[in-house]
């Protein structure tokens, strides 16, 4: 199969042939159709994530499911799907619980394994994992919820309880942030928009923002100043040691703040304001992904027309294009919103017949 493939740290991306990867006994292959371009995908080509090489990044797709593991009951060849970017393993105890998000035993394509720059990904415990896309969600757009769309609707509904005429603040206006303004300002909340770029926040206010804050000005006054007080819910959509303490400290008495955007090095250890969490009784929360059985309240609103994250699609690219992609993400981003890879409409030889997971495993040997 084609795919994307780096051999070392920072290594310059490359589309070449490699093997197909075998189906798991209690997973699927699935056929990828589109895939997004994540900045998490870069932050394990730049080595601050350690993932296995050479190595495929990937991990927001959908597809079609082209063979199935002898231990899948709830899924058939020609599914169209999606999933998660952490998949649980289906057996813990979070799992049963349905906190598959958080399971120990977890597996991400793109990280722990092979992931959706190829045409095709090995996905494990699918009756836990998969999720069945309505034929009214495209192949792209569900590409674009696997991370970013996904997370943010987690952290919005479960986390923040984002409810009508709410004030939510959302600093860094990328995929996961312009997510997080379209899935509040549809759910009835005000929603201020902070970035630096002024084309984002542009595209903030078409997701629905009320008001935008250039992130170069005293943010927490500005943001205090639109709410009489501060917001019920701050998110920081950006992660870094700035923009998480900013989030908190815009906070009204009893408010949330959610923590989405990744705080890396030095950063992971960060010190928040904790005197302002204890004498004004702030939640804190990390927020990561969002399990396959909460997917369909998600899906609904997007069948309703109450989300339209394929505004939210800033470019659409082929595979021949998406380590440039990559590598571009070194520099400042030369498209807003979310970039999706869409993989060649033309059927590749490994999908004109029906085969089975040891025959395509076979095709690149």
């Amino acid at each position: 199969m084609r795919a994307v493939v780096y051999d070392a740290v920072g290594a310059t991306p490359t589309v070449r042939d490699i093997p197909a990867p075998p189906c798991p006994e209690d997973g699927v292959l699935v056929r990828v159709a589109a895939t997004g371009v994540c900045r998490s995908d870069w932050h394990a080509w730049r080595g601050h994530d350690p993932v296995p090489l050479p190595h495929v990044p990937g991990h927001e797709l959908a597809g079609t499911v082209a063979v199935v593991g002898p231990a899948v009951e709830r899924f058939r060849v020609g599914d169209r799907v999606t999933v998660p970017f952490v998949c649980g393993c289906g057996h813990c105890d979070f799992c049963a619980a349905g906190d598959q998000q958080v399971c120990p035993h977890q597996t991400q394509p793109g990280f722990t394994g092979p992931g959706s720059f190829a045409d095709l990904v090995a996905l494990h415990a699918a009756d836990t994992n998969l999720v069945r896309l309505p034929d009214a969600v495209d192949f792209v757009t569900a590409a674009s919820l696997g991370c970013r769309f996904a997370t943010a609707f987690r952290a919005v509904t479960v986390h923040g309880r984002v409810g009508d005429g709410d004030w939510v603040v959302v600093h860094g206006c990328g995929g996961v942030g312009l997510s997080a303004v379209m899935i509040a300002s549809a759910l009835g909340a005000r929603v201020i928009a902070v970035d630096i770029s002024p084309a984002a926040l542009r595209l903030a206010v078409g997701a629905g923002a009320v008001a935008t804050v250039d992130a170069t000005v005293d943010v927490v006054a500005a943001v205090h100043e639109l709410t009489s007080g501060g917001a019920h819910v701050s998110i920081d959509a950006l992660g870094s040691a700035e923009s998480a303490a900013a989030s908190v400290r815009c906070l009204r008495r009893r408010g949330r703040h959610l923590q989405i955007g990744l705080l890396l090095g030095s950063a992971a250890t960060t010190a928040l304001p904790m005197d302002l969490v204890i004498a004004g009784e702030l939640e804190i929360y990390g927020c990561h992904g969002m399990a396959a059985h909460e997917y369909p309240a998600m899906l609904s609103m997007i069948q309703a027309g109450r989300l339209r994250p394929d505004l939210l699609i800033g470019a659409t690219i082929g595979l021949d294009e998406a380590p440039a992609a990559l590598v571009a993400m070194d520099g400042p981003a030369r498209t807003t919103g979310i970039t999706v890879v869409e993989m060649d409409p033309a059927t590749p030889a490994w999908d004109r017949h029906d085969r089975t997971g040891a025959e395509i495993a076979q095709l690149g040997d």
